[in-house]
């Protein structure tokens, strides 16, 4: 009996939809081995969309990759991609196939895709694969042993793909392009790209990331990646799997989000180790200029720079300002300014508040730094003594300030206050007024930034609290206590009598001498 008798046909030519209608009770295994039969018994048959759509998408068709997989069983039906649906690997110059003609050993082996994206066939000779995924180019060369062959059944396998040649452009710390590895059976993901790059910028909008593909058709295929879903929910749908041609772009943010910038420096893509930064500080700090930051950084002194400690952690604003000799006494923290340069040569500005830090805890104020920032410090104009005393303790503030206080105090000289110290304090701290001083008003003589020096008159109110009366030192004041009025009236009696007392103590000489 052959396949017609037992097809219950009596002709020789059937369609699809007839193999479906006398099959449509059989299990796969059966279709398989009809299909597989069908060349022995000179029977044609012929299909098209029209008759037949198995799994919805595709024909029946006499060539194909995966023979047992007519229905597209063994296919994994994967939730929508929020980034994009993955079309499948495409092959190209460099990777190692197989190729099985069913029976056919000598149309069978191993082949290696030729620079120009063909292999060589044996007969056939040179066939295109480039660009055409593992089932087109067992459709392709099925085709091109059709012309030799009746009917040839082929399978095609990809063995080992080659090395991934990747662009990546934009925010990242390292643009260029790079060879990516493949990791086993893994393919590089975009992540492990990025990385590879040195990772995103702080600048980067990681929720628009694009990666454009190559297409045979010379139109590249653009898909959209939202990385921050990534690291949000840790769905690794995220995290696309890259094709050896794969260009990324990471955009430039159109605003700063401090908490994104605080997730970006802490994720996996980002560098392992925070490298130092070269950065630039100026305002209300002891000692503006350009600084290399990294790790931990702490001033003890007004104006000192504070050491480098390179532990792995990213540098942070505090830390700059602590490099810097920490803020003066009339700094705003609460409207510091960071000026960020792009990769496209601009600038983004965005606003920090450290009083919110010190007040509220809110560690995303403490912005992490990277290479090329400015940091503007500017000033207050007005201070009470609650922000003094908060301002005083942090930690971007140094631990003492140097005041001169000369005069009449007990102990004249140099004193170490703490930062944002009154008047009255720096005259207790030198042991308060001697008998001689005039209590009532002290000089305060200040340098000024531009080299000219201040002095003013101001009276003493020990009960005071921070005012003009009694105003917040800053580094390097000298205060001046004068003497009383009795003290003065002594002096320059003194200042009289005493060359007189010798004039006759010069006199008195000859009577102690007979005496």
């Amino acid at each position: 009996m052959n396949l017609t008798e037992t097809l219950g046909l009596n002709h020789t030519t059937i369609t699809a939809a007839q193999l479906s209608n006398s099959f449509c009770t059989l299990d796969l295994h059966k279709i398989y081995v009809v299909h597989a039969l069908y060349r022995f018994t000179q029977v044609d048959i012929r299909y098209s969309r029209a008759d037949v759509d198995f799994d919805g998408d595709r024909p029946l068709a006499p060539a194909a990759a995966q023979l047992p997989s007519l229905n597209d069983t063994n296919r994994t039906s994967l939730p929508p991609n929020p980034a994009q649906a993955d079309q499948g690997y495409t092959l190209g110059p460099g990777d190692r196939i197989r190729i099985d003609t069913f029976q056919l050993p000598q149309y069978s082996g191993e082949f290696e895709v030729l620079i120009d994206g063909s292999i060589n066939l044996p007969v056939s000779g040179l066939v295109s694969v480039q660009g055409l995924t593992v089932i087109q180019a067992a459709d392709v060369v099925s085709a091109a042993y059709s012309e030799f062959l009746r009917r040839p059944l082929v399978t095609l396998t990809l063995l080992v793909p080659r090395p991934f040649q990747i662009g990546i452009a934009g925010e990242v710390s390292r643009p260029g392009s790079y060879t990516v590895p493949r990791q086993d059976t893994q393919f590089p993901t975009i992540t492990q790209a990025l990385q590879t790059a040195g990772g995103p910028t702080l600048a980067a909008d990681i929720g628009r990331v694009e990666i454009r593909r190559p297409q045979r058709s010379g139109t590249p295929q653009v898909i959209s990646v939202d990385l921050r879903q990534l690291l949000a929910t840790g769905d690794l749908r995220y995290d696309l799997a890259l094709r050896d041609g794969d260009t990324i772009f990471v955009p430039t943010a159109d605003q700063i989000d401090l908490l994104e910038t605080s997730r970006l420096a802490s994720a996996s893509f980002a560098p392992d180790e925070s490298p130092a930064v070269n950065i630039a500080i100026v305002g209300e700090v002891f000692r503006p200029g350009t600084y290399t930051v990294t790790g931990t950084a702490r001033t003890s002194e007004a104006g000192v720079p504070g050491g480098l400690n390179v532990t792995g952690r990213p540098p942070t604003v505090t830390r700059a300002i602590q490099v810097a000799g920490g803020i003066k006494s009339m700094a705003d923290i609460g409207r510091i300014e960071v000026r960020r340069p792009t990769s496209a040569g601009q600038e983004q500005v965005f606003e920090i508040d450290l009083r919110a830090l010190l007040l509220e805890g809110d560690l995303r104020q403490d912005a992490v730094l990277q290479e090329g920032d400015t940091i503007v410090v500017p000033t207050a104009t007005a201070l009470n003594s609650e922000d003094a005393s908060l301002y005083g303790s942090a930690s971007f503030s140094p631990d003492s300030i140097r005041v001169t206080v000369v005069g009449e105090v007990t102990e004249a000289g140099v004193v170490e206050v703490p930062p944002n110290t009154p008047m009255n304090q720096a005259i207790l701290s030198a042991g308060g007024f001697n008998t001689r001083a005039r209590r009532g008003t002290v000089r305060l003589v200040r340098l000024n930034p531009d080299g000219t020096v201040m002095e003013e008159r101001i009276s003493v109110d020990f009960a005071q609290g921070i005012s003009e009366e009694n105003p917040i030192l800053q580094n390097n004041d000298v205060v001046i206590v004068g003497r009383s009025s009795l003290a003065s009236i002594s002096d320059t009696l003194g200042t009289i009598l005493t060359p007189l007392d010798r004039f006759f103590s010069i006199l008195r000489t000859p009577f102690r001498i007979f005496d």
